[in-house]
């Protein structure tokens, strides 16, 4: 133990030693890596149905071999412990055992998401320093193959691509000259064979390496990678998968993006695989597929955002398509749960509402499950573990009394203390004592529940997608005839906010959402970061100190929706 060397040094922020000290003693940090807790299942429970994926159907032992192929695939291509790897794929089967090789392996997986395009990878992939791409071969129409060739091109330190899907270029060819021989191209599928022929005890990581790269939204534009090591996000799992109520018998349904933290670990489909129970994977949480899903696998739980919730709930109140009873649990959080909407969980969907409200850098608060109607549907829970330190103060960092709003800041066993290679943002987000400022403003009521009222930073969080409004303003103003830009949030019923855009124009000049969509999908930025609606004004309103008055435009937007809204006389 006194000879570990930990994989990666460089732009990682280990917590501080007292806190080091403290969760040790604690027993909050074990000394177990995520994939042994799926080998104890596998071992007890070989033949057990572990991962459906429509015909697909997985027990744990085939689950383990596959995963065990395709760790070798990856370690005969050169990829090693340590390195990173952008892992883009859709909720399927090649993704559970994709993952699950890395980790077997010490291979850091970078959780890219679906809607992520070439300006979102290229960032990510050089700010990890990744040396392949993971991808299916398409997404809604978009080639995403040739999007991940670009991004090779510009990363001199990718090597390696792996596609899902039914394509027919050669085994190790890449048909992009741009990148001549430096990138080879590999189907997905002819990398998870059945016959394992792993060695195990060669490659297995320590529990203190880095497990996997979680992406946050920033208010400074492109994503910041979170830093989560093995002890960290087992113990992330096993305490949410506690108050979660998940055991063997747990049927849990991928539904949202499995790269999510949410359905990741949180627990997620590994809190299932953890507990010896089932994981079913859909490509969409379309409403009527996803309810129907429910009906025919005997899901007990699965985890959606506020906007699917309400789709869902609407569907069923008047298709009926669910028939049976088995949901026991909804799982809500990515944004704050309407307090109208709350009660139709149990109403309409037969199920317990469990509000979830956390981040990818940590903490984790949920309601318990015989929590009362009040708290389950009027409160966004409260921490996880023991070891969640909590405090909500004012701008100054004083305490504000219970039932005061003010900012959340957090540390905790499973909150790390910085982001990667981001020494700007860990000032502002991070103390020397271990503190996260999370952005985010809350009343703590004094049962120890939080009530999130909003985000102190310049975010709009589109249906769980967090947006940037500095990173949308910098696209607006690559255009000349723009003076001055604004984006700001504005309400939606269905996705809580969605994005709008105020600007000022030179003399003369016209400028139209159009034109702007237009560049930002030719330079590949994620669709749900498009302005749906703009506003031209002769001057954008001045706080006194000098700044644009965001709030006098989230309320001017509010207006001008009632107006649209309004009928004609």
């Amino acid at each position: 133990m006194e000879n570990y060397k930990p994989l990666i040094t460089d732009g990682v922020t280990d917590w501080p030693q007292t806190l080091k000290a403290q969760y040790r003693a604690r027993h909050y940090w074990g000394t177990r890596t995520l994939a042994s807790y799926i080998e104890e299942q596998v071992g007890q429970h070989p033949d057990r149905l572990a991962v459906v994926d429509n015909a697909i159907r997985l027990s744990y032992q085939q689950l383990w071999d596959r995963s065990a192929s395709c760790a070798q695939f990856l370690l005969d291509r050169s990829i090693r412990r340590g390195d990173r790897i952008i892992v883009q794929l859709p909720n399927t089967w090649e993704f559970v055992v994709f993952t699950l090789a890395c980790f077997r392996i010490g291979v850091i997986p970078v959780m890219a998401m679906p809607a992520h395009r070439q300006h979102e990878l290229s960032h990510v992939a050089r700010l990890s320093g990744a040396v392949a791409i993971a991808v299916p071969e398409e997404d809604r129409g978009t080639d995403l193959r040739s999007i991940a060739h670009e991004v090779a091109q510009q990363i001199p330190s990718i090597h390696s691509l792996f596609v899902s899907g039914k394509g027919t270029s050669p085994e190790g060819v890449s048909p992009h000259s741009d990148t001549g021989n430096r990138v080879r191209e590999y189907r997905l599928i002819n990398s998870i064979g059945v016959q394992p022929r792993f060695d195990e005890a060669a490659y297995s990581p320590d529990a203190r390496d880095v497990a996997l790269m979680l992406l946050s939204g920033g208010t400074t534009g492109a994503p910041k990678l979170i830093v989560r090591t093995h002890m960290d996000y087992a113990y992330n799992i096993q305490k949410c998968s506690e108050v979660g109520g998940f055991s063997a018998q747990t049927v849990y349904m991928v539904a949202l993006p499995a790269s999510h933290n949410f359905p990741l670990g949180s627990p997620g489909y590994l809190g299932a695989l953890f507990h010896g129970g089932r994981t079913v994977l859909l490509r969409s949480p379309e409403a009527v597929r996803a309810l129907t899903t429910i009906d025919q696998e005997s899901v007990t739980v699965t985890a959606v955002v506020p906007a699917v919730a309400h789709k869902w709930i609407e569907v069923q109140r008047e298709q009926h398509v669910m028939k049976g009873n088995s949901l026991q649990v909804l799982q809500v959080g990515g944004s704050r749960m309407p307090d109208k909407l709350a009660p139709a969980v149990r109403q309409v969907l037969g199920a317990t509402l469990q509000q979830v409200f956390g981040m990818a850098e940590g903490l984790i608060n949920m309601t318990r499950l015989d929590d009362s109607e009040d708290v389950c549907c009027n409160t966004q829970g409260r921490p996880v573990s023991d070891g969640d330190e909590i405090r909500v103060v004012d701008e100054n960092g004083h305490a504000v009394p219970d039932g005061t709003l003010g900012l959340l800041i957090t540390r905790g066993p499973y909150t790390p203390c910085g982001y990667f290679k981001a020494p700007e943002a860990n000032a502002r987000s991070f103390n020397a004592d271990g503190w996260y400022r999370t952005g985010d403003i809350v009343m703590l009521r004094p049962d120890g529940n939080l009530v999130v009222s909003g985000r102190d930073k310049d975010m709009i969080n589109r249906g769980g997608e967090n947006i940037s409004a500095e990173e949308v303003e910098s696209f607006v103003y690559q255009f000349s005839q723009v003076m001055g830009a604004a984006a700001i949030a504005m309400p939606d019923k269905l996705l809580g906010e969605r994005l709008c855009l105020y600007v000022t124009l030179k003399p003369n000049t016209h400028f139209d959402l159009d034109a702007l969509k237009a560049y930002m999908e030719k330079i590949g930025v994620a669709k749900f970061k498009i302005p749906e609606k703009l506003v031209i004004v002769e001057e954008l309103p001045m706080t006194k100190i000098g700044k644009i008055d965001k709030k006098w435009l989230r309320s001017d937007v509010v207006k001008r929706l009632a107006a649209d809204a309004a009928p004609a006389h």
